[in-house]
């Protein structure tokens, strides 16, 4: 029997990927409580790169709108040469999960939308200026030390202890959770370090991003939104970085980019190194590790912030059902199974476009500046780095998915569904995952599935609240034979139907994070629930809880006071 705990999950780390990962949960009605050491959200440079991936994931706790209100959509990232021309430029159109696939942000502004999102949930608490400082795992809940950091506010340091299902630690690269599970790191630091600086009143203006391939002066530039530019900037190997932070040296290396007459408005600078680590496993009993405490990487792709994203959205339904009573502990296992290639893959791509940006040695700059020139000759080449093919996406071989008897070509199973639009019977067009929700859905071609589902398939069903979507041409009668408690949509630009042309059946169970958990036929369809509940561990009843989809969410006030300028919480609610 599970202890009585205060909180069924908390969070050490107010950063994208605890914000993110406390939206869900706030979502899924998941007492939840986010710690900050810190008495403000980080106000300092930090990621510009958010993708599609990071978008839809926005979007499933309804924020998308107001973190896209600090983004630059559409942003190409191009790699220019010594004498100012093009030799690469990333610039993907393709829209396949409904959003941008790359689009330039600013990371302390859709810090503070992803916490003003928390204010809608009675359930979800936010603490500043408190940090995790011991933690044991007692089997069945965790019991955490709680220290609230001294202020101008309150001066006075306090220790108090609460009691949790699971502790996140979504605590950054040097993580105390981390630390304190003495979990390794495995990987290294790289000796090379950047300077990052924001300049306000932007004097360029150019809406993209640009790697300046100089043998002598390599840097970077990057456009952002509300009129501010990035520049990056290589500290020399055995420089003294601390000439780095200091005003003369960062307005002598913006007179070499900018200007002669331009007085740059610097807002913030900060100094970089670029690290390539992930820890061998992302759970150790009732703790978890995301985010940066998980896995770090250069910069190079703008994937540290994504990769955390990713996470937070794979983790958040898995400790929801535990927390829930609806699965047991071999879900919980299947986040590091799941997750921990993927960032893997990850680093190793950011690894590899940094060595490429700024190779190690004089040789390797020649092959480079060499062949660049010739890859934007090759069309098929060209191309597949313009569209980001490059890029690995998640793919699940094993987990919490079911691969049918059918055999799956294509490899859908395991990886995420598009996001096409769709209209629902009123005729209003909208995206697929605004029809779903943060929830199953059990997605079908043109038929309606309930004749052939038994009582357990009803069963696995109703325990992971599953939404029953038919999906039929516009042509078709919408409103004619819905599912039980389902709907019928339209496939409104064909898009549903190619992509079901292909699968391996007619029917695909979709998980909230929108990943294929299984695909089969009708005909074939309780055996493939069965299959599934065993992989996911689930625990069913005879009379399963009405729903997982429970939170009372207020709508998110972005004009409320900011958290950036809140005073820390004197103490830690139960």
């Amino acid at each position: 029997m599970t202890a009585l705990t205060e909180w069924d999950v908390v969070i050490a780390g107010a950063g994208p990927c605890g914000l993110t990962l406390a939206n869900h949960l706030g979502m899924l009605g998941i007492r939840t409580l986010v710690l900050e050491t810190l008495p403000a959200l980080i106000d300092y440079p930090r990621g510009v790169g958010l993708d599609d991936e990071s978008l839809r994931s926005f979007q499933a706790i309804q924020l998308t709108d107001s973190v896209r209100r600090h983004s630059v959509p559409n942003q190409a990232m191009r790699f220019i040469d010594r004498r100012g021309r093009v030799l690469v430029s990333i610039n993907p159109q393709a829209q396949p999960f409904g959003w941008p696939r790359r689009s330039g942000f600013i990371q302390p502004l859709i810090d503070r939308e992803l916490a003003f999102g928390l204010d809608r949930f009675p359930h979800v608490q936010l603490s500043l200026g408190h940090g995790v400082e011991g933690v044991v795992d007692n089997g069945d809940h965790v019991r955490i030390k709680v220290q609230s950091k001294s202020s101008q506010d309150s001066p006075a340091e306090s220790t108090r202890e609460i009691t949790a299902r699971f502790l996140v630690g979504c605590d950054g690269g040097r993580s105390a959770v981390r630390g304190m599970l003495a979990i390794p790191f495995d990987g290294k630091s790289e000796s090379t370090k950047w300077l990052v600086i924001d300049i306000a009143n932007d004097p360029i203006g150019t809406p993209n991003v640009s790697l300046v391939l100089r043998d002598d002066f390599p840097y970077v530039e990057i456009a952002l939104p509300h009129g501010i530019r990035r520049f990056e900037f290589l500290v020399p190997t055995n420089a003294d970085e601390r000439t780095y932070e200091e005003t003369h040296t960062i307005r002598e290396l913006l007179k070499r980019v900018l200007p002669a007459h331009v007085n740059p408005d610097i807002i913030r600078h900060r100094v970089y190194t670029h690290h390539a680590r992930i820890a061998p496993s992302f759970r150790r009993g009732n703790v978890f590790l995301a985010g940066d405490a998980a896995h770090l990487m250069p910069v190079w792709q703008g994937q540290g912030f994504n990769t955390g994203i990713r996470d937070a959205t794979n983790l958040a339904w898995k400790l929801a059902l535990a927390v829930q009573g609806r699965s047991g502990e071999r879900l919980l296992d299947t986040y590091t199974e799941e997750r921990h290639a993927h960032a893997a893959a990850m680093i190793d791509l950011s690894v590899l476009v940094g060595r490429i940006f700024v190779p190690g040695n004089a040789l390797l700059r020649t092959l480079r500046n060499v062949a660049a020139p010739w890859i934007s000759r090759i069309p098929s080449l060209r191309n597949y780095i313009a569209e980001m093919r490059f890029k690995p996406m998640p793919f699940f071989r094993s987990g919490a998915i079911v691969h049918a008897a059918s055999p799956d070509p294509k490899g859908l199973v395991g990886k995420m569904m598009p996001q096409p639009w769709i209209s629902d019977a009123s005729g209003q067009s909208l995206r697929l995952d605004d029809a779903i929700g943060l929830r199953f859905a059990l997605v079908s071609w043109s038929v309606n599935v309930d004749r052939w589902l038994g009582l357990r398939a009803r069963r696995i069903l109703k325990t992971l609240d599953t939404l029953s979507i038919v999906v039929r041409p516009p042509c078709q009668l919408i409103d004619r034979e819905p599912p039980q408690d389902g709907i019928v949509v339209t496939d409104r630009d064909d898009e549903l139907r190619r992509w079901f042309d292909i699968a391996a059946g007619s029917v695909v169970v979709l998980r909230p994070d929108r990943i294929v958990a299984a695909v089969c036929m009708p005909c074939d369809l309780d055996t493939t629930l069965d299959a599934l509940a065993r992989a996911m561990d689930l625990v069913q009843s005879e009379d399963p809880a009405s729903s997982i989809y429970k939170a009372e969410i207020k709508p998110s006030n972005p004009t409320a006071v900011c958290p950036a300028s809140r005073p820390a919480t004197q103490g830690v609610a139960a």
